[in-house]
């Protein structure tokens, strides 16, 4: 801020209070070079022995600022050439403290705005020279045209005008710090309302979870009893089962006892029956004869017994219940078939012509023994495919049997006619399950098996099955 006192003399003798009276420093006439002398523009010399008031500058700079576009640039000071051609607010913005210091400096510059200021405001210019400012008009305006002006009492107009934009900050401020006051009492009070809210609903809150916790107390409480109980009630099954155990032990160990005395007696038996038998067949013992006697009366009474329920003689013996082909029914062809080899595939065909022949195949046996390097999938269909139609041949009961343990996922397979496909459970083989097939059937019944494994073969032989190797099976289906 360029203040108005600056460019005036810096340090003024003592007697400098009486410059109002008319007497001028000595100095303070040429502080504008080649500018005619302050005092024969300005009326008697006076000087402001404090800063401009801000506001009184802001209105002083403004007035330049509207007067500035209406000289030459002759008539303007050096250091204010270069704006000449600015706008109003542009000058405002970058040359205020350039054209307060040309007003505080340049008297020539200064008159120059007066008299724009007075061909703008005449009224108020007039005013101040008649020394009776407008009392409606605003302070600051009235101190700014003074300043530009000079007219007498200039300074003390500047000095009132400061004093009331003071006194005007002073009301303003205090009437914001009123303001400002009353917000912050108002909100004091909001804030403990909303405290003593608050408060309430904590105190409710806390109230609460002091009921919740004291119900949840209980609650532990009784779980507490309730673990004790079924602690107890577990040490009390646990005793009972240990006692259980033992007797269970006891009752087995007895039971062990009473079998190996029983087999004790039985080998006695069998000892003695042999002896008899033995006895009998030499005829030196005198038991033999009460043995004999103790059969004839057991054969009586069974004959006596079949007299009583009336049983009708038996006309069909044991031998004939075989299956076999009589004398007169054989011939030459079934004499020569019989000579076949065990890897002739005509076998399978008269295996197969059996009354009520199944036929059980191992799949992945006969699939990895035939064509290994296809995949599962196009193995089993292959397989499946030529099974149907032996099945369609032959007429017989035709059952294929797959190791599940080798599928990731079940597998969407519709079965071909006449073939019945079974997938092993996990945790059982297909072995197994052929095994299971076999027992199912009941005695008597033709059933063939077809596996290259030797434990199932030897294990469905002695449960009265077939065994057929893979390979035989595979010739049978290539012949078609």
């Amino acid at each position: 801020m360029v203040e108005a006192g600056e460019h005036g003399s810096g340090a003024q003798p003592a007697g400098a209070a009486g410059r109002d009276s008319g007497a001028e420093p000595a100095g303070a006439a040429g502080r504008d070079s080649g500018a005619e002398p302050a005092g024969a523009a300005d009326g008697p010399a006076e000087t402001l022995d404090r800063p401009l008031p801000e506001g009184v500058r802001r209105r002083v700079v403004a007035i330049a600022a509207e007067g500035f576009g209406g000289l030459t640039v002759a008539e303007l000071p050096a250091q204010l050439r270069q704006y000449a051609r600015f706008t109003p607010t542009r000058r405002l913005k970058f040359a205020g403290n350039a054209m307060a210091a040309a007003l505080e400096g340049e008297t020539l510059f200064r008159q120059r705005i007066g008299e724009r200021l007075r061909e703008a405001q005449p009224e108020l210019a007039d005013a101040l020279d008649a020394g009776t400012p407008p009392p409606a008009a605003d302070p600051l305006d009235v101190a700014a045209a003074a300043y530009v002006l000079r007219p007498t009492g200039w300074v003390k107009l500047v000095t009132a005008a400061g004093e009331e934009a003071q006194r005007a900050d002073a009301e303003r401020v205090g009437e914001e710090t009123r303001t400002e006051l009353e917000r912050l009492r108002r909100e004091l009070a909001e804030a403990r309302d909303k405290s003593r809210s608050e408060t309430e609903r904590l105190r409710t809150e806390l109230d609460t979870a002091k009921r919740e916790a004291e119900s949840l107390h209980r609650k532990l409480r009784a779980a507490h009893s309730d673990i004790k109980r079924g602690e107890a009630a577990l040490r009390k099954a646990a005793a009972e089962a240990e006692a259980l155990r033992a007797e269970t032990h006891t009752q087995l160990s007895a039971a062990d006892s009473e079998a190996r005395r029983l087999k004790s007696r039985l080998g006695e038996a069998e000892s003695a029956l042999e002896a008899s038998r033995k006895a009998s067949r030499e005829g030196r013992s005198v038991e033999d004869m009460r043995v004999r006697l103790l059969l004839d009366t057991l054969l009586e009474s069974t004959q006596g017994l079949r007299r009583e329920l009336a049983l009708p003689p038996v006309s069909v013996r044991p031998a004939e219940t075989v299956d076999a082909v009589e004398p007169g029914r054989m011939t030459p062809k079934d004499i020569a078939a019989r000579a076949l080899s065990e890897n002739d595939p005509a076998i399978l065909d008269q295996l197969l012509a059996l009354p009520q022949a199944h036929l059980v195949v191992d799949g992945y046996n006969v699939t990895k023994t035939g064509y290994p390097t296809m995949p599962l999938e196009k193995q089993r269909l292959r397989l499946l495919g030529s099974l149907s139609a032996l099945a369609a041949q032959t007429g017989a009961e035709v059952t294929c049997v797959f190791d599940g343990a080798e599928l990731a996922a079940p597998v969407l397979l519709a079965p071909p006619r006449g073939v019945r496909v079974l997938f092993s459970k996990p945790g059982v083989t297909a072995d197994e399950l052929i095994r299971q097939l076999v027992r199912a059937e009941p005695p008597g019944r033709p059933v063939t098996v077809v596996s290259t494994d030797r434990e199932v073969a030897d294990g469905i032989a002695r449960a009265g099955a077939r065994p057929v190797a893979s390979a035989v099976l595979l010739k049978r289906l290539s012949r078609g």
